[in-house]
């Protein structure tokens, strides 16, 4: 199939800028120009925010019910569109086929979940303390247009977790997609256009990520701000949010500590975190990165992960048998060159990769790093990309004091065989999403979001819906 330019949706209508400028869309597999995609200007912005304020008034008056019949129509229609969208993801974004279906499915699920939370979306009747003729209501309703803000690395499901959310609790949305992966995220939309989603609840748009979300933050038909990326950029949006009075979720970066007890099933650890490393070619904000493993298993654990590294089948993600693929960007490459050559320089032990792979794409090969000190590059900013940082401990304490000496507080991971180390590692770790013994298995249902610099507010269970409701009082003194 071809691969094809992407507009901006607007209005119920697929458009080209007002300008009719355009990026360039690459291939991180070959480098190569695919298409392009629509780069918005401020008054196609203000296009978009005219419409979402119409479509507001339109699809808060929907029941929960009906919003529900459409936002179930448009996950069937994904669903049947899986192939389709998945090879547009691969080509744009180079994760391997088979985790860009995996993803798809998953955003399908979590419109579902969304779709059906809505209806549990309930107020209540306050007894009055004096009187029992006045009726005292607490009524929640939907905070307004939303600015989406989503990054590259998931294109669909960071899309779905806000909009999904958003559209159940009766807001309209604008999504500002990534300039990087831009098909995919348009597939999605159609998705719900074809679903029979009213003109005005949705919008899509591309450009400048600066210009824009310094436009449509400060703009007075948005209500509300919703952001998935970096610490560094997501304070920035925070505070312009703040100083127009925004309402504000952020899911930020991450340095995932894996704590790997004297008593943990090391097959299990190896074989669960490496598919967890590797996965996205390690482009994923809740990805393990700082392995601290028990001195008296350190170098067995350490061996075992370093050979699933250097047997994994690394190429373009549309080839069959593809275990991993490239990096989304040249920036990606020159940040794991830079970290790699940190780390090695003070002193770590090279088990694994290390190198540029090819001359042809954004390759780089899984990279396992042993005895790396805590001072190290790689220990203290997101890698954002397949390298593993292994140091070890003697006592738990230490671990936890690793674990938590960031200012990072998104994901964490650990392995042991012991109830007691498994309550002490919940208490103390500070990471708002903690897997013992297991990969990260997020799901539509449960909190998703992190602590610290990693954010605040969730994009998943119940308390997502929160984020897009107003809470209200109303006392009525009966006649």
């Amino acid at each position: 199939m071809t691969y094809p330019d992407t507009q901006l949706f607007i209005d119920d209508q697929w458009l080209d800028a007002a300008e009719g400028r355009t990026i360039d869309v690459h291939n991180p597999a070959t480098g190569q120009v695919i298409g392009r995609v629509a780069h918005a200007t401020k008054q196609d912005l203000d296009r978009a925010a005219d419409s979402v304020r119409r479509g507001f008034e339109v699809w808060r008056d929907h029941t929960p019910a009906q919003r529900s019949k459409i936002m179930r129509k448009a996950a069937e229609l994904v669903r049947a569109r899986v192939d389709e969208i998945a090879a547009l993801m691969t080509r744009e974004q180079g994760k391997p086929l088979v985790e860009a279906k995996g993803e798809i499915l998953a955003g399908a699920d979590i419109i579902d979940w969304f779709a059906d939370e809505g209806l549990r979306v309930y107020g209540r009747l306050v007894p009055h303390r004096a009187n029992p003729a006045i009726q005292q209501l607490v009524i929640k309703d939907p905070v307004g247009p939303v600015a989406a803000f989503t990054p590259w690395n998931f294109p669909i499901n960071q899309v779905v977790r806000k909009l999904g959310a958003g559209l159940a609790a009766g807001c309209s949305m604008i999504v500002k997609a990534p300039e990087e992966t831009p098909a995919s995220p348009a597939a999605l939309v159609r998705a719900f256009q074809d679903a029979g989603l009213p003109a005005g609840v949705l919008a899509l748009v591309y450009g400048n990520p600066a210009e824009i979300s310094e436009h449509l933050i400060a703009h007075p038909v948005i209500r509300k701000i919703t952001f998935t990326g970096s610490t560094a950029v997501g304070k920035q949006l925070a505070a312009l949010a703040g100083r127009h009075m925004k309402r504000v979720s952020m899911e930020l970066g991450g340095h995932a500590p894996v704590i790997v007890c004297e008593d943990a099933d090391i097959e299990l650890a190896v074989k669960t975190m490496s598919r967890a490393k590797f996965r996205n070619a390690g482009q994923v904000c809740i990805s393990p990165t700082r392995f601290l493993v028990h001195e008296s298993v350190r170098q067995d654990f350490a061996k075992a992960f370093a050979e699933v590294a250097t047997g994994l089948n690394v190429g373009d993600g549309l080839a069959e048998g593809t275990e991993m693929g490239p990096l989304a960007n040249t920036r990606r490459v020159d940040a794991m060159s830079a970290l790699y050559a940190d780390a090695v320089e003070r002193g770590a032990t090279v088990l694994s990769g290390g190198k540029r792979i090819g001359d042809e794409g954004n390759f780089w090969a899984p990279t396992v790093l042993d005895d790396v000190p805590a001072e190290a590059k790689l220990f203290n900013e997101e890698p954002f990309g397949p390298v593993a940082a292994i140091r070890g401990f003697q006592d738990l304490d230490e671990a936890v004091t690793e674990a938590n000496r960031l200012s990072y507080g998104l994901a964490g991971y650990a392995f042991t065989r012991s109830l007691a180390t498994a309550d002490q590692l919940t208490r103390k770790v500070e990471v708002g999403m903690l897997w013992v013994n297991m990969p990260a298995m997020p799901s539509a249902e449960l909190p998703f979001g992190g602590v610290k610099d990693s954010g605040y507010g969730s994009e998943g269970g119940p308390e997502a819906m929160e984020a897009y409701l107003n809470t209200r009082a109303v006392s009525i003194a009966h006649q």
